[in-house]
Protein backbone atom coordinates (compact mmCIF):
# COMPACT_ATOMS: atom_id res chain seq x y z
CA UNK A 1 0.00 0.00 0.00
CA UNK A 2 3.26 2.20 0.17
CA UNK A 3 2.47 2.70 -4.03
CA UNK A 4 -1.26 4.62 -2.80
CA UNK A 5 0.89 6.83 -0.26
CA UNK A 6 3.69 7.46 -2.95
CA UNK A 7 1.11 8.74 -5.36
CA UNK A 8 -0.92 10.74 -3.32
CA UNK A 9 2.28 12.70 -2.68
CA UNK A 10 2.61 13.18 -6.18
CA UNK A 11 -0.68 14.11 -6.72
CA UNK A 12 -0.21 16.91 -3.72
CA UNK A 13 3.06 18.33 -5.39
CA UNK A 14 1.19 18.55 -8.77
CA UNK A 15 -1.69 20.06 -8.09
CA UNK A 16 -1.04 23.54 -6.38
CA UNK A 17 -4.71 25.08 -7.42
CA UNK A 18 -7.91 23.33 -8.50
CA UNK A 19 -7.36 23.76 -12.09
CA UNK A 20 -4.35 21.53 -10.98
CA UNK A 21 -6.00 18.93 -9.76
CA UNK A 22 -8.42 18.61 -12.24
CA UNK A 23 -5.25 18.44 -14.85
CA UNK A 24 -3.98 15.96 -13.11
CA UNK A 25 -7.32 13.87 -12.33
CA UNK A 26 -7.73 13.86 -16.21
CA UNK A 27 -4.34 12.22 -16.83
CA UNK A 28 -4.92 9.76 -14.36
CA UNK A 29 -8.31 8.77 -15.99
CA UNK A 30 -6.94 8.80 -19.17
CA UNK A 31 -4.07 6.18 -18.23
CA UNK A 32 -6.26 4.10 -16.67
CA UNK A 33 -8.76 3.99 -20.06
CA UNK A 34 -11.78 7.10 -19.40
CA UNK A 35 -12.91 8.67 -22.27
CA UNK A 36 -13.56 12.37 -21.97
CA UNK A 37 -16.81 13.70 -22.81
CA UNK A 38 -18.34 17.50 -23.41
CA UNK A 39 -20.91 18.86 -21.73
CA UNK A 40 -21.57 21.07 -24.88
CA UNK A 41 -22.25 17.67 -26.69
CA UNK A 42 -24.98 14.76 -27.26
CA UNK A 43 -23.71 11.93 -24.77
CA UNK A 44 -25.55 9.17 -26.74
CA UNK A 45 -22.94 6.75 -27.58
CA UNK A 46 -22.34 6.22 -23.88
CA UNK A 47 -22.19 1.87 -23.12
CA UNK A 48 -22.44 -0.80 -20.55
CA UNK A 49 -18.94 -1.85 -19.26
CA UNK A 50 -16.68 1.74 -20.26
CA UNK A 51 -15.79 4.70 -18.65
CA UNK A 52 -16.39 8.62 -19.30
CA UNK A 53 -15.03 11.69 -17.38
CA UNK A 54 -15.79 15.09 -17.97
CA UNK A 55 -14.93 18.49 -16.81
CA UNK A 56 -16.36 21.68 -15.89
CA UNK A 57 -14.39 25.11 -15.87
CA UNK A 58 -11.41 22.75 -15.20
CA UNK A 59 -11.51 22.95 -11.95
CA UNK A 60 -14.57 20.47 -11.33
CA UNK A 61 -14.41 16.85 -13.25
CA UNK A 62 -17.23 14.20 -13.10
CA UNK A 63 -15.56 10.14 -13.85
CA UNK A 64 -17.85 7.38 -13.66
CA UNK A 65 -18.05 3.25 -15.32
CA UNK A 66 -21.21 1.75 -16.10
CA UNK A 67 -22.01 -1.28 -14.90
CA UNK A 68 -22.18 -4.07 -17.49
CA UNK A 69 -25.34 -4.71 -16.03
CA UNK A 70 -26.89 -1.43 -15.84
CA UNK A 71 -30.30 -0.35 -17.26
CA UNK A 72 -32.00 2.91 -16.80
CA UNK A 73 -33.60 3.44 -13.21
CA UNK A 74 -30.38 1.88 -12.00
CA UNK A 75 -28.58 3.36 -9.06
CA UNK A 76 -25.29 5.39 -8.97
CA UNK A 77 -23.15 4.79 -6.63
CA UNK A 78 -21.08 8.36 -5.50
CA UNK A 79 -18.06 9.89 -3.79
CA UNK A 80 -17.98 13.80 -3.70
CA UNK A 81 -15.28 15.28 -2.56
CA UNK A 82 -13.67 18.95 -3.65
CA UNK A 83 -11.10 20.12 -5.64
CA UNK A 84 -10.13 23.75 -3.59
CA UNK A 85 -8.72 24.69 -0.58
CA UNK A 86 -8.64 28.01 1.47
CA UNK A 87 -5.71 30.50 -0.45
CA UNK A 88 -4.94 33.84 -1.28
CA UNK A 89 -5.91 34.74 -4.80
CA UNK A 90 -4.65 38.06 -6.54
CA UNK A 91 -6.93 41.02 -7.36
CA UNK A 92 -8.22 42.02 -10.75
CA UNK A 93 -5.94 44.49 -10.19
CA UNK A 94 -2.78 43.21 -8.10
CA UNK A 95 -0.45 46.75 -8.56
CA UNK A 96 0.52 48.16 -5.09
CA UNK A 97 3.70 49.97 -4.54
CA UNK A 98 4.19 51.68 -1.22
CA UNK A 99 7.60 52.21 1.14
CA UNK A 100 9.68 51.47 -1.83
CA UNK A 101 8.61 47.86 -2.17
CA UNK A 102 6.78 46.03 -5.20
CA UNK A 103 4.00 44.58 -3.55
CA UNK A 104 0.70 42.41 -4.82
CA UNK A 105 -2.70 42.36 -4.25
CA UNK A 106 -4.53 39.42 -3.15
CA UNK A 107 -7.85 38.62 -1.57
CA UNK A 108 -8.56 35.78 1.05
CA UNK A 109 -10.36 32.82 -0.55
CA UNK A 110 -12.57 30.85 2.15
CA UNK A 111 -11.63 30.46 5.94
CA UNK A 112 -7.76 30.34 6.29
CA UNK A 113 -5.31 30.48 9.10
CA UNK A 114 -3.67 33.07 7.13
CA UNK A 115 -0.74 33.78 9.78
CA UNK A 116 0.26 30.49 8.78
CA UNK A 117 0.86 32.34 5.24
CA UNK A 118 3.85 35.01 6.69
CA UNK A 119 7.57 34.24 6.10
CA UNK A 120 6.66 31.26 3.41
CA UNK A 121 8.39 30.84 0.65
CA UNK A 122 5.66 31.81 -1.79
CA UNK A 123 4.88 31.56 -5.72
CA UNK A 124 1.90 31.76 -8.06
CA UNK A 125 0.08 29.23 -9.85
CA UNK A 126 -2.83 28.90 -11.84
CA UNK A 127 -4.28 29.41 -15.26
CA UNK A 128 -4.26 32.07 -17.74
CA UNK A 129 -6.24 33.12 -20.62
CA UNK A 130 -3.98 33.59 -23.36
CA UNK A 131 -5.01 35.46 -27.06
CA UNK A 132 -3.06 32.65 -30.04
CA UNK A 133 -2.93 33.75 -33.59
CA UNK A 134 -2.59 30.86 -35.81
CA UNK A 135 -2.91 31.69 -39.80
CA UNK A 136 -4.63 34.52 -39.66
CA UNK A 137 -7.32 33.69 -37.03
CA UNK A 138 -7.17 34.86 -33.76
CA UNK A 139 -8.42 32.04 -30.74
CA UNK A 140 -8.37 32.30 -26.86
CA UNK A 141 -7.35 29.09 -24.70
CA UNK A 142 -6.73 28.87 -21.04
CA UNK A 143 -2.54 27.47 -20.12
CA UNK A 144 -2.31 26.18 -16.75
CA UNK A 145 1.21 28.02 -14.84
CA UNK A 146 2.95 27.54 -12.04
CA UNK A 147 5.88 29.23 -11.34
CA UNK A 148 8.27 26.71 -9.58
CA UNK A 149 10.68 29.51 -7.65
CA UNK A 150 9.48 31.22 -4.65
CA UNK A 151 8.93 35.43 -5.76
CA UNK A 152 6.69 36.44 -3.09
CA UNK A 153 6.83 36.49 1.08
CA UNK A 154 4.33 37.97 3.72
CA UNK A 155 7.29 39.17 6.00
CA UNK A 156 5.94 39.77 9.53
CA UNK A 157 6.69 42.09 11.96
CA UNK A 158 9.59 42.34 14.33
CA UNK A 159 8.66 41.86 17.56
CA UNK A 160 10.53 44.76 18.66
CA UNK A 161 8.04 46.78 17.12
CA UNK A 162 5.21 45.10 18.32
CA UNK A 163 5.79 45.01 21.90
CA UNK A 164 2.18 43.81 22.68
CA UNK A 165 2.16 40.25 20.57
CA UNK A 166 3.64 38.50 23.36
CA UNK A 167 0.63 39.58 25.68
CA UNK A 168 -1.89 40.15 23.32
CA UNK A 169 -1.08 37.59 20.65
CA UNK A 170 -1.08 38.33 16.99
CA UNK A 171 -3.78 40.68 15.46
CA UNK A 172 -3.59 40.42 11.63
CA UNK A 173 -5.78 43.02 9.51
CA UNK A 174 -6.36 41.25 6.25
CA UNK A 175 -6.97 44.09 4.10
CA UNK A 176 -3.23 45.94 5.27
CA UNK A 177 -1.27 43.21 6.77
CA UNK A 178 -1.73 39.85 4.01
CA UNK A 179 -0.18 42.08 0.97
CA UNK A 180 3.23 39.80 -0.72
CA UNK A 181 6.48 41.54 -1.22
CA UNK A 182 7.53 40.94 -4.73
CA UNK A 183 10.69 42.92 -5.24
CA UNK A 184 11.75 46.43 -4.38
CA UNK A 185 10.98 49.63 -6.68
CA UNK A 186 14.81 50.61 -6.46
CA UNK A 187 16.09 47.10 -8.13
CA UNK A 188 13.32 47.35 -10.72
CA UNK A 189 14.18 50.94 -11.65
CA UNK A 190 17.65 50.01 -12.13
CA UNK A 191 16.62 46.84 -14.28
CA UNK A 192 15.03 48.99 -16.48
CA UNK A 193 17.89 51.41 -17.09
CA UNK A 194 20.04 48.68 -18.05
CA UNK A 195 17.77 46.68 -19.93
CA UNK A 196 15.63 49.23 -21.67
CA UNK A 197 11.90 49.48 -22.21
CA UNK A 198 10.27 45.76 -19.85
CA UNK A 199 7.73 44.02 -21.69
CA UNK A 200 4.42 44.30 -19.34
CA UNK A 201 4.75 48.33 -19.61
CA UNK A 202 2.50 50.32 -22.19
CA UNK A 203 3.15 52.88 -24.66
CA UNK A 204 2.15 55.66 -22.31
CA UNK A 205 4.17 54.04 -19.84
CA UNK A 206 3.67 51.90 -16.37
CA UNK A 207 0.84 48.86 -16.42
CA UNK A 208 -1.89 50.16 -14.22
CA UNK A 209 -3.00 46.93 -13.07
CA UNK A 210 -0.14 44.72 -12.95
CA UNK A 211 3.68 45.15 -12.06
CA UNK A 212 5.42 44.64 -15.56
CA UNK A 213 7.58 42.50 -13.42
CA UNK A 214 4.50 39.56 -12.47
CA UNK A 215 3.43 40.11 -16.09
CA UNK A 216 7.18 39.16 -17.05
CA UNK A 217 7.19 36.00 -15.03
CA UNK A 218 3.65 34.87 -15.98
CA UNK A 219 4.42 35.44 -19.68
CA UNK A 220 7.07 32.99 -19.39
CA UNK A 221 5.45 30.07 -17.68
CA UNK A 222 2.79 30.36 -19.96
CA UNK A 223 4.84 30.70 -23.42
CA UNK A 224 3.57 33.68 -24.70
CA UNK A 225 4.35 37.34 -24.63
CA UNK A 226 2.89 39.96 -22.63
CA UNK A 227 0.73 41.62 -24.88
CA UNK A 228 -0.70 38.19 -25.64
CA UNK A 229 -2.38 37.55 -21.48
CA UNK A 230 -6.16 38.46 -21.74
CA UNK A 231 -6.82 37.85 -18.37
CA UNK A 232 -5.49 35.39 -15.37
CA UNK A 233 -6.89 33.83 -12.20
CA UNK A 234 -3.86 33.00 -10.32
CA UNK A 235 -3.31 32.33 -6.34
CA UNK A 236 -0.10 31.98 -4.12
CA UNK A 237 0.86 28.89 -2.75
CA UNK A 238 3.78 27.35 -0.85
CA UNK A 239 6.88 26.34 -2.52
CA UNK A 240 7.44 23.50 -0.01
CA UNK A 241 6.54 20.04 -1.04
CA UNK A 242 4.76 17.82 0.35
CA UNK A 243 6.17 14.94 1.93
CA UNK A 244 6.12 11.46 4.03
CA UNK A 245 7.36 12.81 7.48
CA UNK A 246 7.55 12.06 11.18
CA UNK A 247 10.34 10.09 13.42
CA UNK A 248 8.79 6.64 11.71
CA UNK A 249 7.29 8.27 8.49
CA UNK A 250 4.03 7.64 9.61
CA UNK A 251 2.80 11.35 8.47
CA UNK A 252 2.10 13.24 5.62
CA UNK A 253 3.24 17.20 5.99
CA UNK A 254 1.46 19.17 3.29
CA UNK A 255 -0.50 22.03 1.59
CA UNK A 256 -4.25 21.27 1.00
CA UNK A 257 -4.76 18.08 2.31
CA UNK A 258 -8.49 19.35 2.46
CA UNK A 259 -9.73 17.86 0.51
CA UNK A 260 -7.03 16.56 -1.94
CA UNK A 261 -6.31 13.78 0.16
CA UNK A 262 -10.44 12.59 -0.38
CA UNK A 263 -10.53 13.90 -3.81
CA UNK A 264 -7.24 11.50 -4.88
CA UNK A 265 -8.26 8.47 -2.47
CA UNK A 266 -11.95 8.56 -4.38
CA UNK A 267 -10.26 8.97 -7.55
CA UNK A 268 -7.80 5.68 -7.39
CA UNK A 269 -11.15 3.75 -5.35
CA UNK A 270 -12.42 4.12 -8.55
CA UNK A 271 -9.95 3.83 -11.39
CA UNK A 272 -8.91 0.54 -9.48
CA UNK A 273 -12.13 -0.79 -8.60
CA UNK A 274 -12.64 -0.46 -12.79
CA UNK A 275 -9.11 -1.69 -13.98
CA UNK A 276 -9.60 -5.20 -15.06
CA UNK A 277 -11.49 -6.26 -18.20
CA UNK A 278 -13.87 -7.76 -15.54
CA UNK A 279 -14.54 -5.46 -12.88
CA UNK A 280 -17.77 -4.22 -14.15
CA UNK A 281 -18.91 -7.54 -15.63
CA UNK A 282 -21.56 -8.09 -12.13
CA UNK A 283 -21.89 -4.71 -11.64
CA UNK A 284 -25.86 -3.28 -12.15
CA UNK A 285 -24.72 0.59 -10.95
CA UNK A 286 -23.03 3.41 -12.35
CA UNK A 287 -19.79 4.00 -10.24
CA UNK A 288 -19.33 7.76 -9.79
CA UNK A 289 -16.50 9.94 -8.72
CA UNK A 290 -17.79 13.85 -8.62
CA UNK A 291 -15.21 16.35 -7.50
CA UNK A 292 -16.29 20.10 -6.84
CA UNK A 293 -14.93 23.63 -6.52
CA UNK A 294 -15.96 26.39 -4.47
CA UNK A 295 -16.42 24.37 -1.21
CA UNK A 296 -14.80 26.56 0.56
CA UNK A 297 -17.28 29.47 0.29
CA UNK A 298 -20.46 27.75 0.06
CA UNK A 299 -20.63 26.07 -3.07
CA UNK A 300 -23.22 28.25 -4.73
CA UNK A 301 -21.01 28.38 -8.47
CA UNK A 302 -21.68 26.77 -11.90
CA UNK A 303 -19.16 24.17 -10.78
CA UNK A 304 -20.08 23.95 -7.34
CA UNK A 305 -21.72 21.31 -5.69
CA UNK A 306 -24.78 23.67 -4.90
CA UNK A 307 -24.94 23.86 -9.04
CA UNK A 308 -26.84 21.21 -11.31
CA UNK A 309 -23.43 19.60 -12.08
CA UNK A 310 -23.83 15.75 -10.77
CA UNK A 311 -27.77 16.07 -11.26
CA UNK A 312 -27.22 17.08 -14.98
CA UNK A 313 -24.89 14.02 -14.84
CA UNK A 314 -27.40 11.59 -13.66
CA UNK A 315 -30.09 13.10 -15.65
CA UNK A 316 -27.95 12.83 -19.31
CA UNK A 317 -26.87 8.87 -18.28
CA UNK A 318 -30.19 7.70 -17.43
CA UNK A 319 -31.58 9.26 -20.15
CA UNK A 320 -29.05 7.77 -22.98
CA UNK A 321 -30.43 4.02 -21.95
CA UNK A 322 -33.64 5.31 -21.53
CA UNK A 323 -36.38 7.00 -24.46
CA UNK A 324 -39.89 6.41 -23.36
CA UNK A 325 -39.81 6.61 -19.39
CA UNK A 326 -39.27 10.12 -17.95
CA UNK A 327 -39.96 8.55 -14.25
CA UNK A 328 -36.44 6.31 -14.27
CA UNK A 329 -34.38 9.23 -13.44
CA UNK A 330 -36.58 9.49 -10.19
CA UNK A 331 -36.18 5.45 -9.32
CA UNK A 332 -32.58 6.07 -9.69
CA UNK A 333 -32.08 8.44 -7.14
CA UNK A 334 -33.66 6.40 -4.67
CA UNK A 335 -31.75 3.73 -5.41
CA UNK A 336 -28.17 5.94 -5.56
CA UNK A 337 -26.08 6.23 -2.51
CA UNK A 338 -23.70 9.38 -2.23
CA UNK A 339 -20.24 9.28 -0.09
CA UNK A 340 -19.82 12.71 1.10
CA UNK A 341 -15.90 12.77 1.05
CA UNK A 342 -14.49 15.39 3.34
CA UNK A 343 -11.11 15.66 5.57
CA UNK A 344 -11.96 15.43 9.42
CA UNK A 345 -10.87 16.85 12.70
CA UNK A 346 -8.76 14.54 14.66
CA UNK A 347 -7.79 14.83 18.33
CA UNK A 348 -5.00 17.67 19.27
CA UNK A 349 -3.32 16.82 21.86
CA UNK A 350 -2.60 20.17 23.05
CA UNK A 351 -6.14 20.95 23.14
CA UNK A 352 -8.08 17.71 23.80
CA UNK A 353 -10.80 19.77 25.34
CA UNK A 354 -12.38 20.82 21.54
CA UNK A 355 -13.05 17.54 21.26
CA UNK A 356 -16.31 16.15 22.13
CA UNK A 357 -15.35 13.47 24.91
CA UNK A 358 -16.47 10.49 23.50
CA UNK A 359 -15.87 11.26 20.35
CA UNK A 360 -12.18 11.71 19.47
CA UNK A 361 -10.98 10.72 16.19
CA UNK A 362 -7.24 9.66 16.06
CA UNK A 363 -4.74 9.70 13.16
CA UNK A 364 -4.21 6.04 12.33
CA UNK A 365 -8.12 5.17 13.69
CA UNK A 366 -9.70 4.81 10.03
CA UNK A 367 -11.81 7.35 8.50
CA UNK A 368 -14.37 8.85 10.51
CA UNK A 369 -18.39 9.03 10.23
CA UNK A 370 -19.43 12.55 10.88
CA UNK A 371 -22.62 13.11 12.39
CA UNK A 372 -24.91 16.46 13.12
CA UNK A 373 -28.59 16.20 14.56
CA UNK A 374 -28.67 19.74 12.82
CA UNK A 375 -28.03 18.34 9.75
CA UNK A 376 -24.35 20.13 9.67
CA UNK A 377 -23.86 16.71 7.72
CA UNK A 378 -26.15 14.44 6.52
CA UNK A 379 -25.31 11.18 8.08
CA UNK A 380 -28.17 9.10 9.37
CA UNK A 381 -28.54 5.66 10.56
CA UNK A 382 -29.25 3.33 7.51
CA UNK A 383 -26.35 5.67 5.67
CA UNK A 384 -23.83 5.30 8.49
CA UNK A 385 -24.24 1.52 8.95
CA UNK A 386 -24.09 0.51 5.03
CA UNK A 387 -20.54 2.34 5.27
CA UNK A 388 -19.63 1.04 8.48
CA UNK A 389 -21.02 -2.57 7.35
CA UNK A 390 -18.51 -2.39 4.26
CA UNK A 391 -15.62 -1.28 6.82
CA UNK A 392 -16.72 -4.37 9.23
CA UNK A 393 -16.29 -6.64 6.40
CA UNK A 394 -12.92 -5.74 5.27
CA UNK A 395 -11.80 -5.42 8.92
CA UNK A 396 -11.05 -1.72 8.54
CA UNK A 397 -10.67 0.36 11.17
CA UNK A 398 -13.60 2.91 11.21
CA UNK A 399 -14.31 6.43 13.77
CA UNK A 400 -17.32 8.87 14.73
CA UNK A 401 -16.77 11.96 15.39
CA UNK A 402 -19.76 14.77 16.93
CA UNK A 403 -18.57 18.54 17.71
CA UNK A 404 -18.95 19.62 21.43
CA UNK A 405 -22.48 20.97 22.04
CA UNK A 406 -20.96 24.40 22.93
CA UNK A 407 -19.02 24.89 19.29
CA UNK A 408 -20.64 25.29 15.80
CA UNK A 409 -19.93 22.51 13.70
CA UNK A 410 -18.86 22.55 9.90
CA UNK A 411 -20.49 21.24 7.07
CA UNK A 412 -19.87 20.17 3.79
CA UNK A 413 -21.18 19.23 0.26
CA UNK A 414 -23.03 16.47 2.03
CA UNK A 415 -26.01 18.40 3.11
CA UNK A 416 -26.20 20.38 -0.41
CA UNK A 417 -26.41 17.30 -2.63
CA UNK A 418 -28.70 15.60 -0.31
CA UNK A 419 -30.97 17.63 0.05
CA UNK A 420 -30.87 19.44 -3.84
CA UNK A 421 -30.82 15.97 -5.79
CA UNK A 422 -32.30 13.89 -2.60
CA UNK A 423 -29.96 11.14 -2.67
CA UNK A 424 -28.52 9.29 0.62
CA UNK A 425 -25.73 10.35 2.22
CA UNK A 426 -23.34 9.44 4.63
CA UNK A 427 -20.44 12.16 5.43
CA UNK A 428 -17.00 10.68 6.08
CA UNK A 429 -13.08 11.88 6.25
CA UNK A 430 -9.63 11.03 6.81
CA UNK A 431 -8.66 12.57 10.19
CA UNK A 432 -6.25 15.70 10.46
CA UNK A 433 -4.43 18.27 12.07
CA UNK A 434 -4.00 21.93 11.51
CA UNK A 435 -7.07 21.91 8.86
CA UNK A 436 -7.15 25.37 6.71
CA UNK A 437 -2.86 25.98 7.70
CA UNK A 438 -0.75 26.84 4.79
CA UNK A 439 0.83 23.38 5.93
CA UNK A 440 -1.13 20.22 7.27
CA UNK A 441 -0.76 16.86 8.55
CA UNK A 442 -2.24 13.41 8.19
CA UNK A 443 -1.27 9.92 8.83
CA UNK A 444 0.00 7.35 6.48
CA UNK A 445 -2.01 4.93 7.32
CA UNK A 446 -5.46 6.50 6.81
CA UNK A 447 -4.78 7.52 3.64
CA UNK A 448 -4.18 2.92 3.14
CA UNK A 449 -7.54 2.89 5.18
CA UNK A 450 -9.24 5.54 3.05
CA UNK A 451 -8.63 4.09 -0.04
CA UNK A 452 -9.31 0.46 0.91
CA UNK A 453 -12.76 1.85 2.16
CA UNK A 454 -13.84 3.77 -0.85
CA UNK A 455 -12.59 0.54 -3.39
CA UNK A 456 -14.48 -1.99 -1.10
CA UNK A 457 -17.97 0.85 -1.33
CA UNK A 458 -17.52 0.51 -4.78
CA UNK A 459 -17.55 -2.87 -5.62
CA UNK A 460 -19.76 -4.17 -2.59
CA UNK A 461 -22.05 -1.62 -2.74
CA UNK A 462 -24.97 -3.18 -4.57
CA UNK A 463 -24.78 -6.18 -3.20
CA UNK A 464 -25.11 -5.01 0.47
CA UNK A 465 -27.79 -2.57 -0.54
CA UNK A 466 -30.06 -4.73 -1.98
CA UNK A 467 -29.93 -6.52 1.62
CA UNK A 468 -31.11 -2.68 3.50
CA UNK A 469 -34.79 -2.47 3.46
CA UNK A 470 -36.10 0.60 4.29
CA UNK A 471 -39.36 2.74 3.43
CA UNK A 472 -40.68 -0.52 2.51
Amino acid sequence: MAAVVSDLVDFLNASPTAFHAVDEAKRLLKAAGFEQLSEREEWSGLQPGRKYFFTRNHSAIVAFAIGAKYVAGNGFHIIGAHTDSPCLKLKPVTKITKGGYLEVGVQTYGGGLWYTWFDRDLTIAGRVLVREKKDGVVSYGHKLVRVQEPIMRIPTLAIHLDRTISSEGLKINNQNHLVPVLGTLIKHEMQKLVEGNVPGESSGGENTKHHPLLLQLIAKEANCEVDEICDFELQLCDTQPSVVAGAMKEFIFSGRLDNLCMSFCSLKALVESTSTDHSLDHESGVRMVALFDHEEVGSDSAQGAGSPAMLDALTRITGCFNHSNSKLLEKAIQRSFLVSADMAHALHPNYMEKHEENHQPKLHGGLVIKHNANQRYATNAVTAFIFREIAERHQLPIQDFVVRNDMACGSTIGPILASGVGIRTVDIGAPQLSMHSIREMCAVDDVNYSYEHLKAYFEEFTELDNKVKVDC
